[in-house]
């Protein structure tokens, strides 16, 4: 997936690169900086950093990860927050841009970046993920590469009160527990079904019947809808080697969420995300929390995928893309 927020310890992270959230010293210090020097190796990282010697607020500088699973440690300095009027989010979203192109500039396909000057430096929280969000997205147009934002806690990702409510409340007009009723119309849709298939038919016959498949129907929808692949499959927050596969196998069976994920890349209707779903054998429930928020946000036409991505943390589901 090429951008994924994940709760984890960010010093556990297998990736090429790992941003550590640095002072202006690129002294060992404490909060995450201090968990990456500790698991990095403390006294070989500090003398590394001392090498280099200072970094600017908004910059970034590399080293060697040392002990760590990765290969390097990308160091940014991000702003202190003081109320928003010191220009701290164009220094916030510098720290992302700066780590990103460093990490290119070094051949890495993933990084991993803490949530920057949202811990003692007293950014808040759902505005640095914002920024962080959309200063990855903007990077992730026009490169390829695996980005995660390593979270501690469910509490780091903020979405609004007023959004939080209505998708409760949504959730809470629609959701229907699976009961033995449901299941039984479930039975009888089948058995209707089968009744009316005309009996006798010879294997080649049935296969003659098939319907389109997945990659079938989404390939046509890109061209219906006038997108690129490209377009498509990075709006979709898919990575380019997965798209591969769906375009060059007409039997590629994709999980569900990598599906709703092309819908709303499309920006499809309701209906026609049911169709695209019952290609590869999904459909919408009012018995899944996750069915119900990908349905009030197509409902209401919000197509932003790291919107309902952020949505979907919160409400601790899967998240979609790849």
């Amino acid at each position: 997936m090429p951008l994924q927020i994940i709760r984890n310890d960010i010093t556990k992270m297998k990736v090429d690169a790992i941003v550590n959230a640095a002072n202006s010293s690129l002294q060992m210090g404490g909060g995450v900086c201090g968990a990456i020097f500790r698991a990095a190796g403390a006294k070989e990282l500090q003398v590394a950093c001392e090498k280099i010697g200072q970094c600017a607020v908004g910059h970034a500088v590399m080293t060697d990860a040392f002990q760590l699973q990765a290969k390097y440690i990308i160091h940014t300095v991000g702003p202190i927050w003081r109320g928003g009027n010191q220009k701290e989010a164009d220094y916030l979203a510098s720290c992302y841009k700066i780590s990103l192109h460093l990490a290119k500039e070094n051949k890495c396909s993933s990084i991993a970046f803490p949530l920057i000057s949202a811990g003692i430096y007293g950014y808040p929280k759902r505005e640095a993920l914002q920024i962080a969000i959309s200063t990855i997205t903007e990077f992730l147009t026009k490169n390829e590469m695996d980005v995660t934002i390593v979270v501690f806690d469910k509490e780091a990702v903020q979405i609004s009160d007023k959004l939080f409510q209505s998708i409760h409340q949504y959730i809470d007009d629609h959701y229907i527990e699976e009961t033995i009723v449901v299941r039984e119309q479930i039975e009888s849709e089948f058995h209707q079904v089968y009744a009316e298939m005309p009996k006798y038919q010879s294997l080649e016959e049935i296969l003659y019947e098939l319907d389109e498949s997945f990659s079938e129907r989404l390939l046509r929808l890109i061209d219906e809808k006038g997108k690129s692949d490209v377009e498509t499959y990075k709006k979709a927050n898919i990575d380019r080697r997965l798209f591969s596969k769906i375009r060059n196998n007409p039997d590629y069976a994709p999980m569900k969420k990598t599906v709703i994920a092309f819908a709303i890349a499309l920006e499809l209707n309701l209906d026609e995300t049911m169709d695209l779903l019952s290609t590869a054998g999904f459909t919408l429930s009012n018995s899944s929390r996750f069915d119900l928020i990908i349905r009030y946000f197509i409902e209401n036409q919000n197509y932003n995928i790291f919107e309902i991505n952020e949505v979907l943390f919160a409400f601790d589901q899967l998240l979609l893309g790849a």
